[in-house]
């Protein structure tokens, strides 16, 4: 099983390489951005909870995380891998992702981190706003909070999965394809030889 943990700042472009990775690997893409804001549309106690938090530019606990992680897991016994898009975003929270996986029998494969200047995340994330509908992607006070969450807290797990030799950090600026295809390069290395050579049959008789 191919598990990749996408990192990297709000802003720095995970959704948009998620997709295609999902395309590509055949991957399922368990955001746990769009796990609470699902929530949030539901009304659910859980999502005006989350709503709260994310307004304010805040993080939401742990153990809520985990177990909609835990269901989703348990939703998609049968697929490839997975994409952790936003988490973990702590050390603790990552060692909880190992434990986790452990119960399915399966590890995080690599992690790979997008690396995007602060007035650049600022830029994007102000310009996603007039379209998302997000207030917290309408305010340059709110959007500084996050990268400096990401920053003093989130960051530290890269020296996580260095020590486990998991982590890849490159940058999140330039072309969406270019960036696509550094990533390719690092998630093939951990394909088995016999699933890399179905990908690239399978990618031959699309082209």
């Amino acid at each position: 099983m191919l598990n990749l943990v996408l990192f990297g700042p709000p802003g720095a472009g995970k959704g948009t390489q998620s997709q295609k990775l999902i395309a590509r690997y055949n991957l399922v893409h368990l955001s746990t951005g769009d796990l609470l804001r699902a929530q949030i549309t539901q009304g659910t106690e859980l999502g005006l909870r989350a709503k709260k938090l994310m307004d304010e530019g805040l993080l939401v606990p742990d153990e809520v995380v985990i177990g909609m992680i835990d269901s989703a897991l348990n939703d998609n016994k049968q697929a490839a891998g997975f994409i952790f898009d936003g988490f973990p975003r702590t050390v603790p929270q990552a060692e909880s992702l190992d434990q986790l996986l452990a119960k399915h029998d399966t590890k995080v494969s690599c992690m790979v981190a997008l690396e995007v200047a602060e007035e650049e995340l600022v830029k994007r994330l102000l310009e996603r706003g007039k379209t998302s509908g997000r207030p917290d992607d309408q305010n340059e006070e709110k959007i500084r909070k996050r990268v400096t969450v990401y920053n003093t807290e989130t960051a530290q797990v890269a020296g996580y999965y260095a020590q486990q030799e998991k982590f890849h950090a490159l940058n999140g600026i330039g072309a969406i394809e270019d960036i696509f295809g550094q990533i390719c390069t690092i998630l093939d290395e951990q394909l088995p030889a016999t699933s890399e050579s179905s990908r690239q049959a399978t990618d031959e008789v699309k082209a």
